[in-house]
């Protein structure tokens, strides 16, 4: 399957955004910065933002992928990457944030919507996944139960509500935003082709690794503002 930079440079604007948003948010942590992310509308939004970006490249990327004839040797493996790095995270927020750790976040839920979309969805005609892609993202605001309130539970959505967690992405309403990125990129995948701006190809290439610089960004902007402090400089 050929790469596509469009597609690739989408996905690294969302990778540079979500770094800067990060390095806030750690500054935050270790008393640089005074901010709420948890409420703040500015942050909160943003963090939708990015998101969404990163879920709706996810589906287009899919839809790519069955266009181009994806075996189902090379879709697992990458399935694989995706769903390993999502244990990874679980286990070093646990460590981090021991009240607050992730147990589904942007990762466990592109893990579970891909499987989704691999096992039947992506055969759907569009009406139906846009349809779905409607429906995913209206649900939640319709109904929710306190059984979905658990750890065990929550991944599906319907929850009463947040759970106290440092990242949360549940199927319902997320797989909405991805059945768009697949049902769009299929229906035009003219959209993802031809040459990209010179200026632009950076963000192309950090797009293609966007699950490694995802799993290392975080540990590299903590121990560089771990190691400031060690120097002594202290947030005033």
């Amino acid at each position: 399957m050929n790469r596509s930079d469009r597609l690739d440079a989408l996905r690294g604007l969302a990778i540079v955004w979500m770094a800067a948003f990060h390095f806030c948010f750690d500054l935050n942590h270790f008393g640089w910065l005074r901010e709420n992310f948890y409420r703040d509308p500015f942050w909160t939004l943003q963090r939708t933002a990015i998101v969404s970006l990163f879920l709706f490249c996810a589906g287009g990327g899919q839809a790519l992928a069955v266009l181009g004839g994806q075996g189902a040797r090379r879709f697992w493996r990458r399935w694989a990457q995706v769903a390993g790095c999502a244990l990874a995270v679980s286990a070093g927020s646990a460590l981090m944030f021991p009240n607050s750790w992730i147990s589904f976040g942007v990762l466990h839920g592109i893990a579970v919507m891909l499987v989704l979309l691999r096992m039947g969805l992506s055969r759907a005609a569009a009406p139906w996944l846009l349809a779905l892609a409607a429906a995913a993202l209206l649900v939640p605001q319709l109904l929710s139960h306190a059984w979905f309130d658990t750890r065990w539970t929550n991944w599906v959505g319907l929850v009463t509500h947040k759970p106290i967690t440092e990242d949360y992405v549940p199927v319902l309403p997320w797989l909405g935003v991805m059945l768009l990125g697949f049902a769009v990129s299929r229906r035009w995948p003219s959209l993802w082709a031809g040459t990209l701006a010179r200026p632009l190809r950076p963000l192309a290439v950090l797009g293609r690794w966007s699950l490694s610089f995802y799993m290392l960004h975080q540990p590299v902007l903590i121990g560089l503002l771990m190691g400031a402090q060690a120097l002594g400089l202290r947030p005033h």
